[in-house]
């Protein structure tokens, strides 16, 4: 356990965005207890944060901003914060999807983790491993904060159908997951496309895959495997890979259908089960 009075501002990003919190409350002349009443938290999470014991949320950051007027400071941290916090092997990918203006991703059994609900992310995340899965998922969770800048980078996501009927979470996750992809419909810069079992043999029989564009920068191509991702700009690759997402795209469903699809598969397979009551069975 970190001891407040040594904590190292220059350890890592948590370690100094807990400094700055802690210094920032001093200033405010405020106790953990009172800053935590004043943003609707409890002074042991404060605690916890300043001591980089506990991963702050968006939430957390927005409020405590807010209160000590600190001109958003620590909201811009969060994002060095949350990076630095996924695993060291995964760590450019979240730089990759930072900087990228088209972000195009093959998936062949489940949601990328770009468009993933809380409640899913937490189910894959917890496969095998179920420490920290509050602050795990919501370091996943923060990489989606790209789709809030400016200029939010353009995303194309093929999903084999069979992602759709496997249960991830249980029915209530796939019905808020399945929700998710719906609620994309008309937004231009968030695609979702699926490509379907009648696709028979597919260019991407091979695996999932992302491709990742950039204003000036070479294109790059991301596979992954277990605790390992291989991210490559070698020109033959990346023209292979682009080729085979020309040929999957042509293969999978429009827009539309592909959204006709997922809502069939939501209310035939996932659908709110009610007793006589109208009451949802649990």
């Amino acid at each position: 356990m970190t001891h407040i009075n040594a904590l190292d501002p220059g350890a890592s990003p948590l370690d100094y965005y807990g400094f700055e919190l802690r210094r920032l409350r001093e200033a405010a002349g405020l106790t953990q207890r009172q800053l935590g009443e004043i943003v609707n938290y409890t002074g042991s999470l404060v605690g916890q944060i300043e001591t980089a014991r506990k991963v702050p949320t968006p939430e957390f950051s927005e409020r405590v901003d807010a209160a000590l007027g600190t001109g958003g400071l620590l909201s811009r941290l969060l994002d060095l914060v949350m990076r630095s916090q996924l695993p060291a092997w995964f760590r450019q990918v979240a730089e990759l999807e930072a900087g990228a203006v088209e972000i195009g991703t093959f998936q062949t059994h489940m949601v990328h983790g770009l468009l993933q609900v809380p409640s899913y992310a937490r189910a894959v995340l917890g496969v095998l491993d179920q420490t920290d899965l509050d602050d795990r998922t919501a370091v996943r969770l923060a990489r989606q904060r790209i789709f809030e800048k400016e200029e939010p980078p353009v995303l194309w996501m093929i999903l084999s159908e069979a992602a759709l009927y496997q249960e991830i979470g249980g029915a209530g996750a796939m019905r808020e997951q399945l929700a998710q992809l719906l609620a994309f419909e008309g937004k231009p810069r968030i695609n979702v496309q699926i490509l379907p079992f009648s696709a028979g043999a597919h260019a991407g029989l091979t695996g999932s895959f992302n491709v990742y564009r950039f204003p000036s920068d070479p294109t790059i191509v991301y596979t992954e495997g277990y605790g390992s991702g291989h991210p490559t700009a070698n020109p033959d690759t990346v023209k292979n890979c682009s080729l085979r997402y020309d040929h999957l795209q042509a293969a999978a469903l429009s827009l539309r259908d592909s959204a006709e699809l997922i809502r069939r598969v939501m209310e035939e397979r996932y659908a709110e089960q009610r007793d006589s009551d109208g009451d949802p069975v649990a």
